[in-house]
């Protein structure tokens, strides 16, 4: 991201000087057609004006990567059992009637057998007067069938990680505080394609021409300048892909994203399994379910689980497993693998009722690719995919956008006028760029910025609230201009 009017060349050798005119000169061109100054200036205030919400993604993101090991520190003891040497686990259907004598309240939404030795099992429970999409998660020692504890999670997250996804999405405000996630991955890829356009630019400008330039002394804005462009294009295409797979699960974006993969089907496999099964099952975030269903007849709904889980071995699933049970008398069990480090086990099949006979299988490599993407890119988005590497890659990508951040805003600080309030800051690209462009150009850019800004509508919205703030900034400075004429600092004022 670049908060500056220029972009530089990111090299270790020799950078030439700036070879742009200063804007008294761009001004005596009036058929200038090159769309680097429109870029330039979206690309200067989206990065001072965004900056702020992007420094708090990065930190509650850089916070978020160390959760799958912060998380096992702090519920240890829910998550971990001793196996007694040559132990057998209890039925399934004692763990979670031991679950249930502890936790009468509600009715049981998942099940969760305990994927390694040393784990617990999860029964998961919908109970009324918990937040929206938070549940009761009982813990289950299946050697000695004690309960270790309960605890409220958010989807499969256990408190901790609820948090702290909860501070990342929406800084515990609600669905108003989501609005600062969703407009800060809806401005970033902006500023990060803007950049390497002018990288580009200035690239190939470098090129044309000849002898060498002397290097860019320390401390000053010309280092500050390559400094920030290096790290912007080796994070350019990690931070593009955190923009686009924040989208895909966000508000108002979001549903721009699932509207489009219904019209091409590209919709995530479904089991039937004779009742709804919640869209967003298996993902964070999405939990919940529907806390007022009665439990009258659960106890006989529920005795089939360890047909079902073994049933769905002979077709293939392996652990870990989310089992849900027959929502309803006659419905079937689904079981899904919910495996989400590469290779992604995301098979799941639909058992009926009396949990001996397969009604219905989906596999993961018969998915359309646009659900395989979407289920890739959100975990890798949360680091879930290639594990402690992914974590890595990740931390990376926030240290390298508050370094853009740092670098871009001392930019624009270096650049402030030397004679003056020391409060001045650096002055942005003129307004008016885009009235050079001839029509050929500009009607097919106003036609893609429409589509784009009903596409991701927090661009949209404080895309129009700019131009309409800039537009009327103009027409002031336009009406007072006569008035302070004379003053020597208008005749120094780009715009």
């Amino acid at each position: 991201m670049t908060t500056d009017t220029t972009f530089p060349v990111p090299s270790a050798g020799p950078v030439p000087a700036d070879p742009d005119p200063p804007p008294a000169a761009r001004r005596a061109h009036p058929r200038r057609t090159s769309l680097r100054p429109l870029v330039l200036r979206i690309h200067f205030y989206a990065g001072v004006l965004v900056a702020p919400l992007l420094v708090i993604a990065s930190v509650t993101g850089l916070l978020y990567t160390a959760t799958p090991q912060i998380e096992p520190l702090v519920h240890r003891h829910e998550l971990h059992v001793d196996a007694p040497p040559g132990a057998r686990t209890l039925p399934l259907i004692d763990q979670v009637r031991i679950a249930r004598a502890a936790h009468p309240e509600g009715t049981v939404a998942s099940v969760r057998p305990a994927p390694k030795p040393d784990a617990t099992t999860r029964v998961t429970l919908d109970v009324a007067g918990l937040p929206d999409g938070y549940q009761r998660t009982v813990f289950v020692d299946p050697y000695r069938g004690e309960v270790r504890g309960a605890l409220q999670t958010f989807g499969e997250w256990l408190p901790v990680r609820a948090w702290i996804d909860g501070l990342h999405r929406h800084l515990h405000l609600g669905e108003t505080g989501r609005l600062y996630s969703e407009t800060a991955a809806a401005w970033l890829w902006v500023v990060v394609l803007g950049g390497v356009l002018l990288w580009a630019r200035r690239r190939r400008d470098a090129r044309r021409r000849a002898g060498p330039a002397a290097p860019a002394p320390k401390g000053t804005r010309r280092r500050t300048v390559s400094r920030h462009a290096l790290v912007g294009i080796v994070a350019a295409v990690g931070l593009v892909g955190l923009s686009a797979t924040g989208l895909t699960w966000s508000k108002h974006t979001g549903e721009r994203v699932s509207a489009l993969r219904d019209a091409v089907s590209w919709q995530t496999p479904r089991v039937d399994a004779g009742a709804p099964v919640d869209e967003h099952a298996g993902h964070a975030g999405h939990g919940g379910g529907d806390s007022g269903a009665t439990s009258a007849g659960e106890p006989e709904r529920l005795s089939a689980i360890d047909d079902a889980v073994r049933t769905a071995g002979r077709s293939g699933l392996v652990a870990p497993l989310e089992v849900t049970p027959p929502a309803q008398d006659g419905a079937g069990w689904t079981v899904q693998e919910v495996h989400r480090r590469w290779p992604v086990r995301q098979d799941a099949v639909a058992v009926n009722a009396t949990g001996v006979r397969t009604t219905d299988v989906s596999r993961f490599q018969d998915w359309p690719i646009g659900a395989k993407l979407t289920e890739w890119g959100v975990d890798a988005h949360m680091g879930l995919l290639f594990g402690l590497a992914n974590q890595l890659v990740l931390a990376a990508l926030a240290v390298g956008l508050l370094a853009l951040v740092f670098l871009g805003y001392r930019m624009w600080w270096q650049r402030r006028p030397k004679r003056g309030s020391r409060l001045s800051v650096g002055r942005p690209m003129p307004r008016g760029a885009w009235r050079h462009l001839p029509w050929p150009t500009l009607v097919p850019l106003a036609l893609v910025t429409v589509a784009v800004g009903w596409a991701i509508p927090p661009l949209g919205v404080t895309l129009a609230a700019f131009l309409f703030l800039d537009g009327l900034i103009g027409l002031w400075r336009r009406r007072a201009r006569p008035a302070v004429a004379t003053s020597p600092s208008d005749t120094k004022d780009p715009r």
